[in-house]
């Protein structure tokens, strides 16, 4: 108690839980985007239960990765080198995350330009994708994530509870953003190839850092939000068009004869 007491009263407490949760949000948007657009492919009564279960896990893991800090630190450490580049076992997870995600989003273009695509990651008439499979989808996703983020979270500080709040708080919002944001991306057909280049950006990132190169998130999330307000403004056009087109139809007068 006198431990928590102290943390309460430490300015730079406060500052470090401030600057995690900012961060930690940040981070989770890469897990929230695979967990909202995957639910999507299931039965329209299953989806927030899906979105609900994905990210709870996303929480349990976050938790249950903290209480072994110990090994998780351990997970930074070489295990072995190849061409004069050494590997941890973080490392190997976020290479194989990495290329389940490129893998994934590449499927999921594919069927999009393909003029004759089978069922896809977002086709909305219809579910293509069973309760259990896109559960063990997330699951391994979550994993890579949480990792991820943990690791972030050990490296800027040392106090626990500092890391439990800013987990609990990016969970949280993950929570009240998921079934939003699915809805945005089920109603709106532009954004899907906008959200498969995001997933497919951040394989690319994730297999990078796997191999030791260090690519600063702000340049990543700064570029992915240039390409949203980008898309915003495209669909502003069109949704202006549109009511102009439908405007200059009720008032064009009926050909004479």
């Amino acid at each position: 108690m006198d431990y928590l007491m102290s943390l309460a009263a430490d300015p730079a407490a406060w500052a470090a839980l401030l600057m995690l949760i900012a961060l930690e949000v940040v981070l989770g948007i890469d897990n929230l985007i695979f967990i909202s657009i995957l639910t999507n492919k299931l039965p329209e009564h299953q989806r927030e239960r899906g979105r609900r279960i994905g990210i709870g896990l996303a929480l349990v893991f976050r938790l249950a990765l903290l209480g072994t800090i110990a090994i998780i630190v351990k997970l930074t450490q070489s295990i072995f080198s190849l061409l004069g580049q050494a590997f941890s076992w973080r490392d190997l997870i976020l290479i194989a995350g990495g290329l389940f995600l490129v893998w994934k989003a590449t499927k999921e273009i594919h069927h999009r330009v393909d003029p004759d695509p089978g069922p896809g990651l977002f086709d909305r008439g219809r579910a293509t994708m069973t309760f259990g499979a896109a559960m063990v989808q997330i699951v391994l996703l979550d994993l890579v994530f949480s990792i991820d983020s943990i690791i972030t979270a050990v490296g800027l500080t040392e106090h626990v509870p500092i890391m439990v709040i800013a987990v609990v708080v990016t969970v949280l919002v993950m929570l009240l953003a998921a079934t939003p944001l699915a809805n945005f991306i089920n109603k709106n057909p532009t954004i899907v190839m906008l959200a498969l280049g995001f997933l497919l950006t951040i394989g690319m990132v994730l297999i990078a850092e796997g191999f030791g190169a260090h690519i600063p998130k702000g340049y990543i999330y700064a570029a992915m939000a240039f390409s949203v307000m980008v898309e915003g403004l495209n669909m502003l056009d069109r949704r202006a068009r549109r009511r102009l087109d439908e405007g200059g139809d009720k008032t064009t007068p009926p050909p004479a004869g």
